[in-house]
């Protein structure tokens, strides 16, 4: 069981930080995208690849998150990108 997350990238957008990153779940139905932020108030995932999934990944929680950490359920094997507004 693997899953990892990866920042790509990090800016502002006004007073909010905003984690840009990717997202692979190889032998995994899921886990936490690590942003690095100490609150999310949004997250936004899609898929990356060619074809078309057979299920959607989503984020299991309600915002705003107490921490960084952000949960995903998904199908073992999906990939995708992640932006994530907090603080």
């Amino acid at each position: 069981m693997v899953w990892s997350s990866t920042v790509i990238k990090r800016t502002f957008f006004g007073n909010r930080r905003v984690v840009i990153g990717s997202w692979d779940a190889t032998g995994a139905a899921g886990g936490n995208i690590a942003t690095g932020l100490k609150r999310v108030e949004s997250c936004a995932i899609w898929h990356k690849g060619a074809a078309v999934e057979a299920d959607t990944a989503v984020v299991n929680a309600t915002y705003p998150l107490a921490s960084g950490n952000v949960p995903v359920v998904c199908t073992a094997g999906d990939a995708g990108y992640y932006i994530a507004i907090g603080l």
